[in-house]
C-alpha cells in the first residue's frame, strides 16, 4: 500500500451526527469496507509489525472488531478469538465487567480461548475510553496470554483510551 493509506483511511472515514444519541459524534469505518484497497490497506497496517507466524492468535471485539482481527488472523496465519457479550459465547466463558458511560457491561471469552503464553494481538476498530479494550485485556491476561499489541484502526485521543491499556504497546493507524 503506499504511503498515505493512513490519510485516505481517515478521510474515507464517515462522521454521523447525533448516532447513537444526541451529541455523540460516531464514525463510520462502512466506507473503508467497502473500497477493497483501502480495507486491504487496514489490513496491512494494523499487522505491520509481525510477519505470519510470529502470533499465534489475534483477538477481536464484537461487531466491528470481527472484521478487521478475521482478517488480520489469515494474514498472520495465526487463529481469530472473538470476545462478545456476556451471554453470546456457546461454551463456558470467563467474563469481565467495564465501566459505561452510565452503567457497566460485561464481556467474555471462552476459558479454552488461549493457551498460557500464547502470542497475542488484539485488534479493534476503535479506541474510545478503552473500558471494552481494557477488559479485553484483562481476559487475555486471566488465560496467561502475552500481549504483544494493542492495535486500533481509530484512536479517539481525547476520551483517553490508552490509560486502560498501560503495560501494553498499543498502536493507532488514524487518531482524531
Amino acid at each position: 500500500m503506499p504511503p498515505d493509506t493512513a490519510a485516505e483511511i481517515a478521510a474515507a472515514n464517515r462522521n454521523i451526527p447525533d448516532f447513537p444519541k444526541p451529541g455523540s459524534r460516531f464514525k463510520d469505518i462502512t466506507p473503508v469496507l467497502a473500497d477493497p484497497r483501502l480495507f486491504a490497506g487496514s489490513i496491512d497496517l494494523l499487522t505491520q509489525n509481525f510477519a505470519p507466524g510470529a502470533v499465534d492468535a489475534v483477538v477481536g471485539i464484537d461487531a466491528r472488531g470481527f472484521i478487521f482481527a478475521a482478517a488480520a488472523a489469515t494474514k498472520l496465519q495465526a487463529g481469530f478469538v472473538p470476545v462478545r457479550k456476556k451471554g453470546k459465547l456457546p461454551f463456558q466463558t470467563i467474563e469481565q465487567d467495564y465501566a459505561l458511560e452510565y452503567g457497566q457491561a460485561t464481556v467474555a471469552m471462552h476459558v479454552d480461548a488461549l493457551k498460557p503464553g500464547a502470542r497475542v494481538l488484539l485488534i479493534d476498530d476503535l479506541l474510545a475510553t478503552g473500558g471494552t479494550s481494557g477488559a479485553a485485556v484483562a481476559l487475555m491476561e486471566k488465560l496467561g496470554a502475552k500481549i504483544l499489541e494493542t492495535s486500533f484502526l481509530i484512536e479517539l485521543k481525547f476520551l483517553n483510551g490508552r490509560e486502560k491499556l498501560k503495560g501494553h504497546p498499543v498502536r493507532s493507524i488514524v487518531v482524531y
